[in-house]
């Protein structure tokens, strides 16, 4: 049966129309914050983070590891020290435990614009173990933002490695 102008129209609206409620779905199951449509900068996947060496202190050398968000995403507000901090070498884990210092009720504005940052402090002294890559979850006065986040830099942990809570700027 051949086909005609009128049948391979409707064909096409038809496509239209499923490809229209597909990206309907599609944005839907999207994470968004605050009921916004804007994604959260919170989720991993939309930002970024680079750990650097900080300056030291009294017994303890420390590295700063900063989150940044990229135009387009939603505000949201993080609290305390990130959960869940592992560390890893060329995609190793290092067997380090981490703990937690300072306030953990505290938050902090993160964004486009507002980037923040966390403090990993490594005691002297100790035998140290190279790593290049940190994985972490970040939390919210109410739980955590579901999946882990990544950053990269070079830095030596050792046992007793904590890490401190969440503060605004880079």
């Amino acid at each position: 049966m051949p086909i005609t102008k009128s049948m391979a129209a409707v064909s096409v609206a038809a496509l239209m129309l499923v490809g229209a409620a597909g990206a309907g779905v599609a944005r839907a199951s999207a994470p968004t914050a605050a009921g916004t449509g804007s994604p959260s900068a919170c989720r991993p996947a939309n930002h970024t983070a680079r750990i650097a060496p900080a300056p030291a202190s009294s017994g303890h050398r420390h590295y700063r590891v900063t989150l940044t968000a990229a135009p387009g995403y939603e505000p949201c507000r993080p609290a305390g020290s990130p959960t869940g901090v592992r560390f890893y070498r060329h995609g190793s884990p290092d067997a380090v435990r981490v703990g937690r210092y300072g306030p953990q009720h505290g938050v902090v504005t993160f964004g486009p614009g507002h980037p923040v940052h966390f403090d990993i402090q490594v005691p002297n002294g100790t035998a140290g173990v190279p790593a290049d890559e940190v994985s972490f979850t970040l939390r919210t006065p109410d739980g955590v933002i579901p999946g882990e986040s990544g950053a990269y830099g070079h830095l030596t942990v050792a046992p007793g490695t904590v890490v401190g809570p969440l503060r605004p700027g880079a």
